[in-house]
């Protein structure tokens, strides 16, 4: 079988579903309504957005692109989320796109049997949002060991910690390990015995919590922990994406103030060092957005459960390896040279910085990846 071709450039569909997700994002979570999200959680409410997160999933059909049309998705593919995940990290929207149409749905898509099939039938339909009860911390190629026992009656505990999304989420997909090995679980967050804390995360934004379960029933989708695998390296890939638009958007923002920002009688951005500055930022942007495609066309290519490919492996270590060191070095840039405005909480660059770095440390920080990446290549890694 010959390796499928590997394009780069957006299609039609995927610039149509941009431009969909865009107008929405620009209605309803322009700058000033993700500030009051983030005061909101800075207060310790719940951040989310449940009027966004409906339209965005049943109108726009967000929360099903990855799932069959058989099953009631779109029966799209990774490139499509790709671009969806840049728009809502252009916009920092407060929506549970990542946690549950990305990684729990990646996960039940590795899955065999009626219950995953039921499960993802649900999430299609934008009634029903999942979680994966796993660290957004871990690493793709140190899966973590499960924190959680499935008992011989059908309960589960134990407890998971840094778990986005787990808030709202109707379902938790909870990996388990149980007397023949290791599974992957269904969890009903309002089952008895499901204790959910909300803890301080550096990303407003993106809320984490710690997972608790006390005895609660729980329904077994699959068994092994190839399910969790797979969902954590195509979200490693696909969270490039996101990435790639918080960079985007810093670099778009930051270019449209130096010009009309003065000093000395003249726009900033006239000067030789900002141009500098700013050329170099785009060189960086222009080589994630490479990175970040590339990721989400290998995931596209070769489907669902192809995680654990080298090909597939190889771009996913090389975008997260470079695309969250540039949105990190871009919002610093646009906080910089925003001057004393770009230090203000009213002004939303700080949400930018806090989703950059925050993306930066989750499933595996670049060092991982690079790691991971010397050993795909076959190539020396650092001397430990």
């Amino acid at each position: 079988m010959s390796a499928p071709t590997i394009s780069l450039l957006y299609t039609e569909v995927e610039e149509e579903l941009r431009a969909a997700v865009r107008d929405l994002l620009t209605d309803r979570s322009g700058p000033a309504a993700v500030l009051a999200r983030a005061d909101t959680a800075a207060s310790g409410g719940v951040p989310y957005d449940s009027e966004l997160w409906t339209a965005l999933a049943r109108d726009i059909g967000a929360a099903g692109l990855l799932v069959p049309e058989e099953l009631g998705g779109a029966g799209a593919s990774a490139r499509e989320a790709a671009v969806v995940l840049e728009e809502l990290g252009r916009a920092v929207a407060v929506v549970p796109f990542f946690s549950s149409a990305v990684l729990a749905t990646s996960a039940l898509l590795a899955c065999d049997g009626p219950a995953a099939r039921d499960l993802l039938g649900r999430l299609a339909s934008g009634e029903t949002t999942a979680a994966l009860a796993v660290s957004l911390a871990a690493s793709p190629y140190r899966p973590p060991e499960p924190a959680v026992e499935l008992g011989a009656d059908g309960t589960v505990l134990g407890t998971v910690t840094g778990v986005i999304g787990a808030e709202v989420a109707d379902v938790l997909l909870v990996p388990v390990r149980h007397a023949g090995g290791r599974a992957l679980c269904a969890v009903e967050r309002t089952a008895p015995g499901v204790s959910i804390t909300p803890v301080t995360s550096l990303d407003l934004t993106r809320p984490i919590a710690t997972v608790s379960f006390g005895g609660a029933p729980a329904e077994v989708v699959a068994e092994g922990d190839g399910p969790v695998r797979d969902a954590l390296v195509t979200g490693a890939g696909l969270l490039a994406s996101e990435q790639l638009g918080i960079a985007d958007w810093c670099l778009t923002t930051t270019v449209a103030y130096v010009k009309e920002r003065k000093q000395f009688a003249r726009p900033i951005g006239s000067f030789q060092a900002i141009k500098h500055r700013l050329a170099d930022l785009w060189l960086e942007v222009v080589g994630a957005r490479a990175a970040a495609r590339n990721a989400a066309a290998h995931l596209a290519c070769w489907g669902a459960g192809s995680a654990g490919s080298g090909e597939v492996a190889t771009a996913v270590a090389v975008a997260q390896a470079h695309c969250g060191t540039v949105a990190v070095h871009a919002a610093e840039e646009c906080i910089q040279l925003h001057g004393g405005i770009g230090m203000t909480w009213e002004h939303p660059a700080h949400l930018y910085l806090k989703r950059a770095k925050a993306d930066e440390i989750a499933l595996g920080t670049p060092g991982d990846h690079r790691n991971a990446l010397a050993g795909l290549a076959d190539l020396p890694g650092p001397v430990s």
